[in-house]
């Protein structure tokens, strides 16, 4: 059984090194419409950061900015020292992501090693043949995430956190350092959910990976992460869990009571 790490535990960031992530003053309109505004943030190496607003906020918006799917209209994004606000082609290199599962069509006949495999090539082009190098970054990012058993069942076949698994076995494949999750945990009960956090704790400790999650669940997330921002159109708090949660400014950022929320995500 792994160990896992006290959420707030801060022994593995060293303040000395580059940031994982830093925007300076980024604000992106799509449309015509202000979707991010003068978004500031700085996110150290080897931490777990949950991202929390209400919907519409731009939660999801700026995992696509960070992934280079759409263009900062102003400001500054820099990762692991290198600014990549025109050329995201570093980004592809150093960052996974795993969607929101309904984005993917489950009724597609692949196996759990198909998908994940797809993640490796995604890269590369996918009519290039894979290698004994790739194959065996499948194999290890299973193992990893102990779907090993279950390589040549089709996907549509496995429960939700199994499939959630698989795509973040596709993820890792890639070897990334940088790993964006969009609300990796909706739809699973609570049990399935804490087994999930715990995974990616170990992950991170394992790997050195820096993870970023959106999550709409802040009791979830704070109890796991080792640093909260709460996002709606621009940053209103960004801090350890206890200070975000405590703080009068995310009543506004929701415009509702918080303790309702807290209540709310653990039903």
């Amino acid at each position: 059984m792994h160990t896992i790490p006290n959420s707030n535990d801060s022994r593995n960031i060293d303040s000395a090194e580059p940031p994982a992530l830093e925007l300076a003053n980024v604000s992106v309109y799509l449309a015509d419409r202000l979707v991010l505004e003068d978004v500031s943030l700085v996110i150290p190496q080897r931490s777990l950061v949950g991202i929390i607003g209400p919907n519409g906020a731009g939660k999801t918006t700026l995992l696509k900015l960070i992934l280079g799917l759409i263009k900062a209209t102003t400001g500054r994004i820099t990762l692991f020292g290198t600014v990549i606000t025109k050329n995201h082609q570093i980004a592809h290199q150093l960052i996974g992501y795993v969607p929101q599962r309904h984005q993917f069509d489950f009724r597609f006949p692949l196996s759990v090693r198909d998908v994940v495999m797809l993640g490796r090539l995604a890269t590369r082009g996918l009519a290039r043949r894979a290698t004994p190098q790739d194959r065996l970054a499948v194999e290890e990012s299973l193992t990893r995430v102990g779907l090993e058993g279950l390589a040549t069942r089709p996907v549509g076949e496995l429960s939700g956190g199994q499939q959630q698994l698989v795509f973040l076995a596709r993820a890792l494949c890639r070897q990334p350092r940088l790993l964006l999750l969009d609300e990796p945990t909706n739809g699973l009960d609570i049990a399935a959910q804490e087994k999930f956090y715990h995974l990616i704790l170990d992950l991170k400790e394992a790997l050195g990976l820096t993870i970023i999650t959106v999550s709409h669940d802040l009791a979830a997330i704070a109890a796991h992460a080792d640093q909260l921002m709460c996002l709606n159109r621009t940053v209103h708090i960004h801090g350890t869990p206890v200070e975000v949660v405590c703080s009068s400014k995310l009543d506004k950022a929701y415009r509702c009571e918080i303790d309702a929320l807290l209540a709310q995500g653990r039903q």
